[in-house]
């Protein structure tokens, strides 16, 4: 598990391009027959993935966590990007299919993850918060019928914004949040833009009682994506291409432009969970 110390905005003002990287580009997560991990000290966020191919991947706290096992004070969320998968947590297996998403709660000891099929591996995305309450683990899908240990994702929770006009056009599908998936302190979701619109999040925002972390993906090789961070008034940028992912500080802004249309999960940890706890940013402001 590699991990990163927080950051303050005065310093980033210094940093090259090399240096921006490094602190807050996540790059190679999606590495076969492995778990990848990246320890922020940002708010104690995780971010990782797990990709089996020939292998059942066991999740492990690891020396940086100094606990007997990985969710013994935490609460994880994953969705995944991949082909279907199989999730165990402590002998109940989950099937986990492309797009759809699972909240394990705090204390869960054993979690492993397999793919259904080598040729179409499932790519497990997550993101991991420091907890101190236990809420019920869940799988989480966009469509279907509600059962026990199955949330689906409400229509208030799809919500369609912008317009072709502003190239912004996109649909947000929140899955882990208040009043659908209870959690301590991670919220998840995912944003897809319409074909012909390239920028999230715009009008951008901060929002100081929590941080975030982009991953972006559903990129082809030859394309990109400039996230834009810092603070309103000293922006910088990062390239990014297909699944890599961009850790953003509370008081930066979080918002990208690709060269075409893509799609990204955003996780947030923080004190607040409420969705709209947002500082809107005037454009006019931006330098």
């Amino acid at each position: 598990m590699e991990v990163r110390t927080a950051v303050s905005p005065k310093d980033i003002k210094t940093y090259t391009t090399d240096r921006l990287r490094e602190e807050f580009l996540i790059q190679n997560l999606f590495t076969k027959d492995e778990i990848k991990m990246v320890y922020s000290h940002i708010d104690r966020i995780i971010t990782g993935a797990a990709t089996p191919v020939n292998k059942i991947l066991g999740l492990s706290s690891g020396k940086e966590l100094h606990c007997e096992y990985f969710l013994e004070r935490r609460e994880l969320g994953i969705i995944n990007i991949g082909g279907s998968g199989i999730v165990v947590i402590d002998g109940k297996k989950y099937a986990v299919r492309r797009m759809e998403g699972l909240y394990v709660g705090m204390g869960a000891r054993e979690i492993s993850f397999t793919s259904e099929d080598t040729n179409n591996p499932a790519k497990f995305y997550f993101n991991s918060a420091p907890a101190h309450k236990s809420y019920p683990t869940v799988l989480i899908k966009r469509e279907g019928d509600e059962e026990d240990g199955v949330v689906i994702i409400k229509e208030e929770n799809k919500v369609e914004l912008g317009s072709l006009e502003e190239s912004n056009h996109r649909v947000i599908c929140k899955y882990i949040l208040p009043g659908q998936v209870k959690s301590c302190q991670l919220v998840m979701g995912m944003t897809s833009l319409k074909p012909g619109s390239v920028w999230n999040t715009m009008p951008c925002h901060t929002h100081d009682r929590r941080m975030e972390v982009y991953l972006y993906f559903g990129i082809p090789e030859d394309a990109f994506v400039m996230h834009y961070m810092g603070e309103p008034t000293e922006t910088r940028h990062i390239v990014v291409r297909n699944e890599e992912a961009v850790i953003s500080p509370s008081w930066s802004i979080h918002s990208g432009s690709g060269s075409r249309a893509y799609t990204f999960i955003w996780g947030m940890v923080g004190e607040n969970q409420e969705f709209g706890d947002m500082d809107a940013v005037d454009n006019r402001d931006l330098r």
